[in-house]
């Protein structure tokens, strides 16, 4: 697929003052981003009322992307620099009544120096945004300044525990130190590279695994503010890193790693403070499962327990297993936990087919004819109980990929149906038929106005094979069971996160937004129909982006 260039979008061109010293950082401050008076006078050939923002193209002959990494793909390549905002010339027309910003978080740096990381996950945190307004595009990154990462640039080294990543220890007894804090939680990392979210009061958050690890933002600067700190005595380490979260609540889970189960909490907006719905006790295994995401509904929250269990043992390792902090108990079997919301007393706790899921998708009540609430149906994107995927992302995996090997792990839309009539058993099921997305699926986002509803589609990253990872957009109907896939060979789409259309009475009436990291090195910006789902805008990036994970949606007010 053929993109416009970037020349002629502006009519001054600055080079960003470097650091040579540090390669992979933009550390110069002679033209920062906050500093108005250095941004003045610039003028945007070609458009039409000025915008705010500037337009800022930085000269690619400094870039700093480690010089090892060229041969890679873009998705797997760092970040060329720390920051970088300009306006993006537009390809097709973006709707009008698109106003605000989506951003995006994920891992955007994996390597210190001459130190390369293991894996996808331990990446330093990238955050992109992309700003609507008057039917332009301002695009922008910037690495979190998260603890961990300014640690690792001031000591050249890895100083926190990231996912498959630890410290290295100079003697035994720095080790035995590091063990010490990893009990208080001191060496665990706050680097929030997995999700971001909108609270209720506004507040912009990103977020990983680890509770330290929420971090809040400007969402126009991209400013990193300072940690979020709960106000509660619930203490723990770890949390869900997908929190539901709307304009009255945002809900979480804290696994309980020395009593194996799980609080469920909700936090109003305005407040930093969890307060405790209930408790799940786990109904086998040494440790609770990992619960990476979990779904809602209108009245209850479904807690999984998934065999793929936390391991306090490859937590102390100073070198990763294959299943890195997590350990395989089949034995101890998979269920699901359905708890009220306003009670938090639990209403059915059922054993159901073993599986392996980073996302749940949506979940809804299904009602008899007196209305009453019978069942539960609870979608995810599942790895057919194959935790391979897990290694699968390794860095050396995915940047090795030769293009002919189908070496991609199969997945579905898998739909539990929970009873709520004191049955001991669920089911697992496919959704719709695999082949239609390919056998991939991950990354999947909904109409937000469907949350914990009944819902007829969603968006998601499928398969076209031979493929080592989703390299489609697919939009699955689950009503007809069909997909519809969008395909660029060469290229590796991150979510795709729609926007509906303000007003929209239709379930798919609105826009999907995805960053494409393209094979050569460029990338761009991609607006499909959320009905039709066929493109209707593109904008190309002055570089191209690493992969991403996770984004949302912060409408101009």
């Amino acid at each position: 697929m053929d993109s416009l260039s970037l020349s002629g979008v502006c009519r001054h061109h600055f080079s960003l003052d470097f650091n040579h010293s540090n390669p992979g950082f933009f550390l110069g401050n002679k033209l920062g981003f906050t500093r108005k008076q250095e941004r003045r006078g610039l003028a945007i050939a070609g458009v039409a009322s000025p915008l705010r923002r500037p337009v800022i193209v930085p000269s690619l002959d400094n870039e700093t992307v480690d010089r090892r990494d060229r041969n890679h793909h873009t998705a797997w390549t760092s970040v060329r620099q720390e920051r970088w905002e300009g306006e993006l010339v537009v390809q097709g027309e973006i709707p009008l009544w698109l106003k605000g910003t989506y951003l995006r978080n994920g891992p955007g740096l994996w390597h210190i120096e001459d130190y390369n990381f293991r894996h996808l996950f331990d990446g330093y945190a990238t955050l992109v945004k992309l700003h609507f307004e008057h039917g332009r595009l301002i695009a922008g990154h910037r690495q979190i300044e998260s603890e961990a990462y300014k640690a690792a640039r001031k000591n050249k080294r890895i100083c926190f525990r990231e996912f498959s990543e630890v410290p290295k220890y100079e003697n035994f007894m720095a080790y035995v130190g590091d063990i010490a804090k990893l009990f208080s939680g001191a060496s665990l990392t706050d680097n929030a590279n997995t999700g971001v979210v909108k609270l209720g009061d506004g507040r912009v958050v990103c977020l990983t695994e680890t509770q330290k690890g929420s971090l809040v933002i400007d969402p126009d600067s991209l400013d990193t503010l300072g940690r979020f700190e709960y106000s509660d005595t619930l203490g723990g380490l770890i949390h869900s890193a997908h929190p539901i979260v709307t304009k009255t609540e945002f809900l979480t889970l804290l696994p309980d790693l020395v009593n194996p189960g799980y609080l469920v909490v909700r936090m109003e907006p305005g407040t930093n403070e969890r307060k405790v719905i209930g408790r799940v006790n786990c109904r086998a295994g040494p440790a609770p499962g990992w619960v990476h995401s979990f779904p809602v509904t209108e009245h209850y929250v479904v807690v999984p327990e998934m065999p793929l269990r936390y391991c306090a043992q490859n937590l102390l390792r100073a070198e990763p297993t294959p299943l890195y902090k997590f350990e395989w108990h089949p034995e101890s079997k998979a269920f699901l936990h359905v708890m009220c919301k306003a009670s938090g007393k639990i209403v059915a706790s059922v054993e159901v087919p073993l599986f392996v899921t980073f996302h749940f998708i949506n979940a809804y009540e299904v009602e008899d004819e007196d209305g009453r609430v019978t069942a539960i149906i609870a979608d995810c994107c599942e790895h057919n109980a194959d935790t391979t995927i897990l290694d699968r992302l390794r860095l050396h995996n995915l940047r090795s990929f030769n293009g002919n090997d189908d070496i991609l792990p199969d997945a579905r839309v898998g739909r539990f149906t929970i009873p709520l009539d004191g049955s001991p058993y669920g089911k697992l099921e496919s959704a719709l038929e695999p082949n239609e997305h390919g056998r991939g699926m991950d990354m999947c986002s909904i109409n937000p106005a469907n949350l914990g509803k009944k819902y007829r589609y969603a968006y998601a990253c499928g398969a076209k094979r031979p493929c080592h990872f989703p390299n489609t957009l697919t939009k699955l109907d689950l009503v007809k069971k069909v997909a519809k896939n969008w395909h660029d060979e060469g290229a590796v789409p991150s979510e795709p996160f729609f926007v509906a259309r303000p007003g929209a009475t239709e379930e798919d009436d609105g826009v999907v937004i995805s960053l494409i990291s393209e094979k050569n090195g460029s990338g761009y910006a991609l607006l499909l129909d959320g009905s039709t789902f066929e493109e209707i805008a593109r904008a190309k990036l002055p570089y191209g982006l690493p992969y991403g994970l996770h984004g949302c949606w912060v409408p101009k007010e």
